[in-house]
C-alpha cells in the first residue's frame, strides 16, 4: 500500500477522500452524532495503523529471511569452496559484497549452482575410486560377502588432494593385486605342470585351492586372497616333496632295473621298453619335465618289471655264476695259472643251494675275482709273451734238430727249399735263445720279488724250468763235444782206412765202407730232448679248455750250425748215440 502510494500518490488520496467523503454523506443521511463519528474515524484509523503494522512486520520477516537465505547461501558457498578445495573458484570472485539483498542473493545463486554441480561430480568420483579401493581390499581380504550399496563418501573434503591421494591408494593397490594375479597364476601354472608330471588331476588339485582357480575362469575373476596364496604355495611344496618322492623312488628303481639287467645280460631290446625311466637315473628334480614322468602307475609297472626279473635272477643265478667261472676259467688258462675248476663249481653249487649267500653279492665277488684275475693275468702279460717267444724258439731248435739228421734233405724233392729257407731263419732264431732265457729269467725273478710269490706256469715253477732248461742245454753242449770228438776219430780212422786201401787199390772195399758210415749219419746225430717231469712233460698239449697243460721244451741245437761237410762226415753206424732222457 505505501509503495504504491509512493508511486501514485494523487491516485491514492483522492480514493481516501473519496471514501471519506462518502463516509460522511452516510453519516449525514444516518445522522451519526458527531462522537461517534470521531470514535468511527479513530477505529479506522487504528484499522490502517493495524494494517500498516502487519504490513511491516511481514517486510521485516520476508527481509530476515532474505538476510538469513544469503547468510546461507555465503556459508553454503564457503563450505563448498572448502570442501571442493578450490579457493580460485571463479563464481566466488563474482559475488558482489553490496547492494540489495535479492541483487545479492541474484548474484550468488550461479556460483552455488556450478559449486553443487562440481560438488555432485566430485563426490561420483570419489565414490568410484573408493568403490573400486573396496573392492580391491576385499578381493585381498578374500571376502566372500557381496558388497552392500557404494561407499560412503566425506563430503567435507572434496579437495583434489585428497582425490589424488585416494587415487594414488587405488593404484598401489592395483599393483598389488597385479603382483598377486601374477603370484596366483604363476603357482597355477606350476601346479599344472607338476601335475602333469605326476600324472595328478589338474582340475580337482587346483579347484580344492578355490573354485575360481580353474582355466576356464576369467583371469581377473580369480581370488587374490593371502589364504589363496598360502593354499597355493602349500599345494605347490606338497606337488614338489611328492615329485622328489617319486624321482628318488622311481631312480632306485631304474637302478636296480639297470643291475638286473648287466646281471642277465639283458638285450637291448627288452631295455629299450625302459628308456623313458632310466633316462631320469640321474636327473635332478627340476630337470624331470615331461608330462606322466613320475606317474604312479609307471612307478608301479617298474616295480612290476623289478620284481619280475628278481624272480628270474633267483632261477638263471646258476646259470650267472657258472657263466662267471668260465670267464675266470677263461682268464686263468690264458694266463696259465691252474686252478681247480670242479673244486670252484661245487663251492658254487653249495653257495646258492644253501641260500646263505646273496646272488647279488655272489655274482659282485665273482665280479671282484675275475678284476683281479684280469689285473694278475696284466702283470704276467710281459713275462708270457717271452715264454711263448722261447717256446716258438725251442720248437723251431726241435725241428732244425730233426732237419739236420734228415740225410735226404738236399735233394731236389717238392719244398726242399722251403725247408731250406726256414733251416737258415731257425738257426738266427736258436742262437737268440740263450739271451731270451737269461732276459725271461730276469724278469721272472724281478716278479717274484714284487709280488713275494713264485711266477708259475701251469702250475709249474717258471724259474725252476728255465734251470732244468739250462741244465739239460748245457748237457746237450757236453754232449755235442763229444760227438766231435767221436767225429774227429772217426774221420781219422777213414782217412788211414783210404791210405790203406790206396795202396791196395781195393775199389769194392771203399764202397762198403761208404756206404757204412751213409747208415750211422741217419743214427749219428745229436736227438736229445729236454723232458721235464709228469707236470713239466716235453710235449705241449691242449686240454679241453683250450689252454696248454704243459709245454715241450727241445733241447738247443748247435749254436754255430754243421755245415754240408760236417754232415757229410757223420760217425759210422757203430758209434754209441746217447738216447733220450
Amino acid at each position: 500500500m505505501t509503495v504504491m502510494d509512493a508511486q501514485n500518490p494523487l491516485l491514492g488520496e483522492t480514493t481516501r477522500g473519496t471514501l471519506l467523503q462518502k463516509l460522511q454523506e452516510i453519516w449525514n443521511e444516518v445522522g451519526e452524532c458527531d462522537e461517534e463519528r470521531e470514535k468511527m474515524l479513530l477505529q479506522i484509523e487504528q484499522e490502517c495503523l493495524d494494517v500498516y503494522k502487519r504490513k511491516v512486520e511481514q517486510a521485516a520477516k520476508s527481509r530476515a529471511e532474505l538476510l538469513l537465505t544469503l547468510s546461507d547461501a555465503k556459508l553454503e558457498l564457503s563450505t563448498l569452496v572448502a570442501a571442493l578445495g578450490d579457493k580460485s573458484f571463479l563464481g566466488v570472485d563474482t559475488v558482489k559484497a553490496s547492494g540489495t539483498i535479492k541483487e545479492q542473493l541474484a548474484a550468488i545463486a550461479p556460483a552455488l549452482e556450478q559449486l553443487w554441480k562440481q560438488k555432485e561430480e566430485r563426490v561420483k568420483e570419489f565414490s568410484d575410486v573408493q568403490s573400486q579401493i573396496q573392492k580391491i581390499c576385499g578381493e585381498i581380504a578374500g571376502s566372500t560377502s557381496e558388497q552392500t550399496g557404494a561407499p560412503a563418501v566425506d563430503e567435507s573434503d572434496l579437495s583434489l588432494k585428497k582425490l589424488n591421494e585416494y587415487q594414488a591408494k587405488l593404484r598401489e593397490l592395483q599393483k598389488e593385486k597385479s603382483d598377486r594375479l601374477h603370484k596366483v597364476l604363476d603357482f597355477v601354472s606350476t601346479v599344472h605342470d607338476l601335475c602333469a608330471v605326476l600324472g595328478v588331476n589338474f582340475f580337482s588339485t587346483i579347484t580344492e585351492v578355490h573354485p575360481s582357480l580353474d582355466e576356464a575362469t576369467y583371469v581377473q575373476s580369480k581370488n587374490i586372497s593371502n589364504e589363496t596364496l598360502l593354499r597355493l604355495a602349500k599345494t605347490v611344496s606338497d606337488l614338489n616333496e611328492d615329485k622328489k618322492q617319486r624321482l628318488h623312488k622311481l631312480q632306485e628303481l631304474a637302478t636296480k632295473l639297470i643291475d638286473l639287467w648287466n646281471l642277465m645280460d639283458a638285450p637291448e631290446d627288452e631295455r629299450r621298453l625302459f628308456d623313458h625311466v632310466t633316462c631320469n637315473i640321474s636327473a635332478s628334480v627340476d630337470e624331470v619335465t615331461v608330462p606322466g614322468a613320475l606317474a604312479l602307475d609307471l612307478i608301479e609297472q617298474v616295480e612290476v618289471q623289478v620284481e619280475r626279473l628278481d624272480q628270474l635272477k633267483s632261477s638263471r643265478m646258476k646259470e650267472l655264476a657258472f657263466k662267471r667261472q668260465v670267464e675266470l676259467e677263461e682268464i686263468f688258462a690264458h694266463a696259465h695259472i691252474e686252478i681247480d675248476p670242479e673244486a670252484a663249481r661245487e663251492k658254487i653249487m653249495a653257495l646258492i643251494d644253501s641260500g646263505n649267500v646273496e646272488p647279488t653279492e655272489l655274482l659282485a665277488d665273482m665280479d671282484n675275482q675275475i678284476t683281479k684275475a684280469k689285473e694278475e693275468a696284466l702283470s704276467r702279460k710281459e713275462i708270457l709273451d717271452r715264454v711263448e717267444k722261447w717256446m716258438s724258439a725251442c720248437e723251431e731248435e726241435s725241428w732244425l734238430d730233426d732237419y739236420n739228421r734228415d740225410d735226404n734233405r738236399y735233394n731236389a724233392s717238392r719244398g726242399a727249399h722251403l725247408n731250406l729257407k726256414r733251416a737258415e731263419k731257425a738257426r738266427i732264431l736258436v742262437n737268440k735263445i740263450p739271451g731270451m732265457v737269461d732276459t725271461l729269467v730276469a724278469k721272472t725273478r724281478a716278479w717274484e720279488e714284487n709280488r713275494g710269490i713264485a711266477f708259475k706256469y701251469d702250475g709249474v715253477p717258471l724259474l725252476a724250468m728255465l734251470d732244468e732248461y739250462a741244465i739239460l742245454r748245457q748237457e746237450r753242449e757236453e754232449e755235442k763235444r763229444r760227438l766231435r770228438d767221436q767225429k774227429k776219430f772217426g774221420e781219422q780212422q777213414i782217412t788211414e782206412q783210404q791210405e790203406a786201401s790206396f795202396s791196395s787199390r781195393s775199389t769194392p772195399t771203399r764202397s762198403a765202407g761208404t756206404k757204412k758210415v751213409a747208415g750211422s749219419r741217419a743214427n749219428g746225430a745229436p736227438s736229445r730232448r729236454l723232458s721235464l717231469s709228469a707236470s713239466q712233460n716235453g710235449s705241449r698239449s691242449t686240454s679241453k679248455d683250450g689252454k696248454r697243460d704243459s709245454m715241450r721244451l727241445p733241447a738247443p741245437a748247435n749254436f754255430v750250425a754243421i755245415s754240408k761237410e760236417d754232415a757229410a762226415s757223420h760217425v759210422s753206424g757203430t758209434d754209441p748215440v746217447p738216447a733220450s732222457p
